[in-house]
């Protein structure tokens, strides 16, 4: 009885080592930006059509490479491969990759979505006996955000600069931002670069080349302490390392960098309560204020505009100015607000205007209070008050209004008037409804719905039967989704002719898949003789075979070589024209 249970034990344990496996590894899951992750999928059998996932958050800056390993121990095999890339975090925060694909022996299989925690950049530790090691502090890359003042009141434009300061022996080739700064609680105006222009500066107290790549212009928008979120770019540059040439000089090696900007703080000044007036509606600055109409003297029937405006350099943008009190025998429309207003570097500037139209009622003069205007001044700390002049208006003709109410700042000039409501009650337009409502019992939709269960059984049927056997020819299946497999590859690497690796890796996917649906064979099976055996006996012409397998052995050359984009071109046309030869002789 032991003997049986111990050989049911081995079959049973034998069983689960010849499950499938496929998994992803990655070499940390908490990391700075700045640093790079590695991540292998890795398989216990071989498969095909292995596909990545789209590396969202990240960029690929290193792979595919493929490491396969097999080993006998006893008389048991064991069976390893693996598709490694190298990634670089594009944001912080966490970031989750995505499941990758590939099919073994006819079944797919999916790794599980992984999340990465990105923090802050971290120092970077190397080897100092290391010939391209590059001493700490002195890479001679910069990125400074210089702010124009740290303590502003609340409303008061500041600016913040972005700068890159680079040493004369270090190399920049390329970057790319990687995080934005983020203004929260300030009102921001981004003043846009169009060439960038590198001058001469001096950081440190040391010499320097420098370009600005972000200005902006902000207003707080609350008191206290605002905290700028910073700007980060990725890299890539020569520096100096350790190793000598032969002249005694520095030789520079490549590197790929995260460098990020000092984080600000900025401490907003709450504006003084003691002399705000009444009228204060956030206005901060230095401003000029007017009220001024089109004209005084009209007829009945004429209009005027009053025009109240403020002009200056402040936050023009976030305030409302005052409006107008009038007589009711003016009547009084919305206005129409017009902005022509700039953001420099200097702050906002310009004017803002509300322009009201104004139609008087009846004949007489009526009187508009001046408008007060108050704002805050940072450059004295104050608060100011421009005040306008009274505004008479003389209507010349018209009808005679009703004794006005006695005057008050409140209702200056008002009148009451009686209303005719005696028809009020009764209304002027009438919608009619049919009382007549039609049946649905005995209309041809009524016996069409009732036929339609009968016209659909036998349909479902067929459609059912037809799936049955489809589903059941599984050669005729494998057939189908390689030929599918085909073309989407194929459309792959027209999409990607543009990128060497990745255009001849999708054609030669497009290849071998075109040969699991015409030949009926396997990946393992694709060797060169068998392959031209099996088109020749197909029928294929002899140069077609050739063109076709010229084609194969292209694309496991041109990966590692370099090739031209007409080569990439005429390899496509070539693709396209082989597989239709093919389709035709075989």
């Amino acid at each position: 009885m032991k003997k049986y249970l111990a050989v049911l034990f081995l079959i049973f344990f034998q069983g689960l080592s010849a499950q499938v496996q496929f998994e992803a590894r990655v070499s940390k899951q908490s990391m700075g930006i700045n640093e790079r992750l590695r991540i292998d999928f890795t398989m216990n059998d071989d498969g095909d059509n292995f596909t990545p996932p789209s590396f969202e958050g990240f960029r690929v800056v290193g792979g595919p490479s493929q490491q396969v390993s097999q080993t006998w121990v006893n008389g048991r095999g064991t069976f390893n491969k693996s598709y490694i890339y190298f990634l670089l975090p594009l944001q912080k925060g966490t970031i989750v990759i995505k499941s990758a694909s590939i099919e073994i022996k006819g079944e797919i299989y999916k790794t599980a979505p992984i999340k990465i925690t990105v923090g802050n950049a971290v120092q970077e530790q190397r080897d100092p006996s290391d010939p391209n090691y590059v001493p700490s502090g002195e890479v001679g890359v910069h990125l400074v955000a210089e702010v124009s003042k740290a303590n502003p009141y609340l409303n008061e434009g500041i600016t913040v600069v972005y700068k890159l300061y680079v040493s004369h022996n270090v190399s920049v080739r390329n970057w790319r931002e990687t995080s934005s700064p983020k203004f929260n609680d300030f009102w921001s105006q981004n003043i846009e670069i169009k060439d960038l222009v590198v001058e001469n500066g001096k950081y440190k107290g040391e010499d320097y080349r420098y370009v600005v790549l972000r200005k902006a212009v902000l207003y707080p928008q609350k008191a206290g302490k605002l905290k700028i979120e910073p700007l980060s770019l990725d890299m890539v540059m020569e520096v100096p390392t350790n190793r000598r040439d032969i002249f005694g000089r520095p030789q520079l090696v490549g590197m790929n960098k995260t460098i990020v900007a000092e984080t600000k703080f900025i401490n907003v000044k709450a504006l003084p309560e003691a002399g705000k007036p009444d009228d204060f509606t956030g206005a901060v600055g230095k401003f000029t204020f007017t009220a001024k109409p089109t004209k005084t003297e009209l007829k009945h029937g004429e209009s005027l505009d009053l025009e109240v405006s403020v002009s200056g350099n402040g936050n023009l943008k976030l305030f409302t100015l005052p409006k107008p009190i009038v007589p009711s025998a003016l009547e009084m429309y919305d206005p129409v607000h017009t902005e022509n207003v700039t953001t420099p570097l200097s702050g906002m500037q310009g004017k803002i205007t509300d322009k009201y139209t104004l139609i008087p009622q009846y004949k007489g003069n009526y009187p508009i209070k001046g408008l007060s205007f108050s704002y805050f001044d940072p450059s004295v700390g104050r608060y100011k008050t421009v005040t306008s002049p009274e505004i008479m208006v003389k209507v010349l003709d018209g009808p005679t209004g009703p004794e006005p109410v006695a005057s008050n700042e409140e209702g200056i000039g008002k009148h009451t008037e009686k209303k005719n409501v005696e028809f009020a009650n009764i209304k002027l337009k009438t919608n009619l409804v049919s009382t007549k409502k039609a049946t649905f019992f005995g209309t041809n939709l009524y016996y069409g719905l009732l036929a339609l269960p009968f016209i659909l059984i036998p349909i479902i049927v067929f459609i059912r039967r037809r799936k049955e056997a489809r589903d059941g020819d599984i050669a005729g299946n494998k057939r189908r989704m390689s030929n599918r497999l085909a073309k989407k590859y194929l459309s792959q690497a027209k999409k990607q002719i543009n990128n060497k690796e990745p255009f001849y890796i999708a054609l030669e996917r497009a290849l071998h898949n075109f040969l699991k649906a015409k030949l009926h064979i396997e990946t393992s099976e694709m060797s060169k003789e068998i392959i031209t055996e099996i088109l020749l006996e197909r029928g294929a012409k002899p140069e077609t075979v050739k063109d076709f397998i010229d084609l194969t052995e292209n694309c496991e050359f041109a990966r590692y070589a370099p090739f031209s984009s007409v080569a990439i071109k005429q390899d496509y046309e070539k693709a396209v024209t082989v597989i239709s030869e093919l389709e035709k002789q075989i």
